[in-house]
């Protein structure tokens, strides 16, 4: 496929903003609970989650970039014009969540977005329905992992810190929450930051780029990916923190470590298994799962149906307006 150089490297610049914009938009995942609980400052927190997003290129085997690049539409179906509406439609999508404060899925808006594109393009028939599926799956899992992770993680505190008093408590868990907070910031960046790859290597497989038969995509996606996310988890997403820490439930330092250990657990095995799941989604999960430990109450319910509302939106209004730019590029280059 003959492709201009300069179409090429506009849409490798466009989803490294993506990938800029993940991190941005997600930060409140990985730093709501730690700053909500008082553990760490927003500045101090945010470096804190970016280190942490960063080195998870070293731990992390590229499982969920193989499944976005090669597992989710069928061989010689991906254009330009493709990964150029599914990168617009998500990159909307973000950018109208992220306004209003609705922590919503960068992952499934990136995969609705691969959708739409691909629809307009070729058809349902197009996709490869086992990829497809098993992200759709992990968009109620994920959630329900972290919820019973979360849950069971609050339990098993209680009864072990029992006979202890809550000042003592309180200040072992400030501690331990900034273990559970790296662990959490290593799976998000170990998931987050390969679905960017996958798209990348995915345009250079139909460009020509790269050969379609190679095990993984070129070192400097790897490297450029991993530093775009840790980058926009620098500069944060404010507008979302309050609403993932304390909006859902009041949390203290225990609760924040019961929630982002069952999130980071969640993450660890999406990501061994190559399945691209929502941050959001997880650490939702996980912080509803713990507040409703303490009564059902204690969950503002409210708050956590809109967010359900957006999980669910997100694929297909990505997708909606990724068909949408899928045509407009077919008119622009």
């Amino acid at each position: 496929m003959q492709v201009a150089l300069w179409v090429v490297v506009l849409l490798v610049a466009l989803a490294i903003a993506f990938d800029f914009m993940n991190g941005f938009h997600d930060a409140a995942n990985s730093i709501a609970t730690v700053v909500s609980t008082g553990v760490l400052k927003p500045g101090h927190a945010v470096v804190f989650a970016a280190f942490f997003n960063l080195i998870a290129v070293f731990v992390f085997h590229l499982s969920v970039a193989a499944t976005v690049g090669k597992g989710i539409v069928q061989p010689g179906v991906v254009d330009v014009h493709v990964v150029f509406g599914a990168l617009v439609g998500a990159i909307s999508w973000n950018f109208v969540t992220w306004y209003y404060g609705i922590p919503s899925s960068s992952s499934h808006a990136l995969i609705g977005g691969i959708v739409g594109a691909v629809i307009a393009k070729a058809g349902a028939g197009s996709l490869v329905a086992a990829g497809i599926w098993k992200t759709v799956a992990f968009i109620f899992v994920s959630p329900l992992l972290g919820f019973l992770l979360g849950s069971m993680m609050m339990v098993f505190v209680a009864w072990a810190f029992r006979r202890s008093t809550p000042s003592r408590v309180d200040r072992w868990f400030r501690t331990l929450q900034l273990v559970s907070a790296g662990a959490y910031s290593l799976g998000h960046g170990g998931n987050d930051a390969q679905k960017t790859i996958g798209i990348i290597w995915m345009l250079l497989i139909a460009t020509g780029h790269a050969a379609a038969t190679a095990d993984a995509p070129p070192a400097w996606t790897i490297a450029t990916c991993y530093a775009a996310i840790a980058l926009g988890t620098m500069f944060g997403g404010w507008r979302i923190v309050k609403t993932m820490g304390q909006k859902i439930t009041k949390l203290k330092p225990v609760g924040g470590f019961c929630a982002e250990t069952g999130g980071a657990l969640t993450l660890f095995l999406a990501t061994a298994l190559g399945i691209p799941v929502s941050t959001t989604h997880t650490i939702t999960g996980a912080i509803v799962g713990v507040g409703s430990t303490q009564r059902a109450s204690a969950v503002r319910w409210g708050v956590a149906g809109n967010i359900v509302w957006a999980w669910i939106f997100t694929i297909p209004a990505s997708a909606f307006v990724a068909a949408i730019a899928y045509w407009i590029g077919l008119q622009v280059f």
